[in-house]
Order: C-alpha cells, then sequence, then structure tokens
C-alpha cells in the first residue's frame, strides 16, 4: 500500500482532523470541508514530542475506530505527492503512534463525491495510545504538557478554534477548551 501511495499518478488528498486543518505545512491546490466514517475524532494519543515529552506527556488527537470524523480534505498536486507524503510522515510518524491509511472520504457540497484520502489512523496496539481518558486526566495531560511545537493546551484551542470556523463542533473537544480557560478549578462549571 505504502508503495501504491507514494506511486500513484494522481494528485493526492489527504484529510486532517487535528493541527492539519489549521496548520497543514504543506502546498495544496483545493481545501474542502470533508466527512470520514468509520472514526472518530479523540484526544487519545500520549504526545512524547510535539506537545509533551516521555516524563510529562501530553495529549494530541488521533482518529479512533468507530463514529464519524469531519475535517478537511486538501488535494495536492500530483508533482507534489512524494514531497508531501514525506512531510507528512516526518511531521506524524515521529514516533509512529499513527498507522498511515487510505479512508474514503465524502467531500462537502456534493453527497456522491468521494475521494481516497492519506489520514492518519491512531495504532491502538502503541504504547503511547491513551484510550479514553476522563476530562479530569485531559486537562491534566493538556495543562502539563509541552513539546518542540509548544504548550499543548495551545494546541487544543487552536484546533477547538478552526473547528468553529468551520461551523463544527466538538463536543468533548468544546468541553475541554471551555475547561481551560475556567482555570485550575473547572469543577465549577456546569455539565454540557
Amino acid at each position: 500500500m505504502t508503495s501504491d501511495i507514494l506511486h500513484s499518478p494522481d494528485d493526492l488528498w489527504v484529510f486532517g482532523y487535528g493541527s492539519l486543518i489549521w496548520n497543514p505545512g504543506f502546498e495544496y491546490e483545493e481545501r474542502i470541508e470533508a466527512k470520514l466514517t468509520g472514526a472518530h475524532r479523540a484526544l487519545c494519543v500520549y504526545s512524547f514530542v510535539h506537545r509533551g515529552t516521555p516524563q510529562q506527556p501530553g495529549l494530541v488527537l488521533g482518529l479512533d475506530r468507530g463514529g464519524m470524523c469531519r475535517g478537511i480534505a486538501y488535494r495536492v498536486k500530483a508533482s507534489r505527492r512524494a514531497a508531501t507524503l514525506g512531510y507528512l510522515r516526518e511531521r506524524e510518524q515521529v514516533t509512529s503512534v499513527y498507522l498511515e491509511a487510505v479512508r474514503n472520504v465524502w467531500l462537502k457540497g456534493d453527497a456522491e463525491r468521494r475521494v481516497a484520502a492519506v489520514c492518519y489512523v491512531v495504532d491502538r496496539g502503541h504504547a503511547q495510545y491513551a484510550g479514553r481518558l476522563t476530562l479530569e486526566q485531559q486537562i491534566h495531560h493538556v495543562r502539563g504538557g509541552h513539546g518542540r511545537s509548544g504548550p499543548n493546551d495551545e494546541y487544543v484551542v487552536s484546533t477547538v478554534e478552526a473547528l468553529e470556523s468551520l461551523g463544527m463542533r466538538d463536543r468533548e473537544l468544546h468541553r475541554l477548551v471551555e475547561m481551560l480557560r475556567a482555570g485550575p478549578n473547572p469543577a465549577a462549571l456546569p455539565a454540557s
């Protein structure tokens, strides 16, 4: 599959569901809202590099099995395929916690328009897979995490702001941002 992804003569589609929405880092021809079924966005990956360290892990998003995820599909020129994949692998595969996969995504505006897009799905067997954490556990890691790409709370807030700008809402991420903004005593917030 990796060879097919790298050597296809067609344009490359990439599905972004987290920081790739607000910071893709590669050149693209089109940026379209899209939906992926069979996986959902979850704060389920301990970050040892970008937003934390092994001693004080942050928490970042992964595509975890089940459900649906709304995000962005990017179309990259075929001539930029190898460079884009190289960049994405360096960025997303730094600790191999994600599996590079090709999944069908449906593009907004045309219910019949489906494209095969590269996406990064969490490897549930990897040591950095956090699984489903409570909001209190998530807030602990997000507040304490800081890695080479910056503070963990900045990553979560930027993702929520990017989702909001697209008219999207992720209930759990939005709740986490409310808790971050409320300060060190989020218990006073009403349940949503």
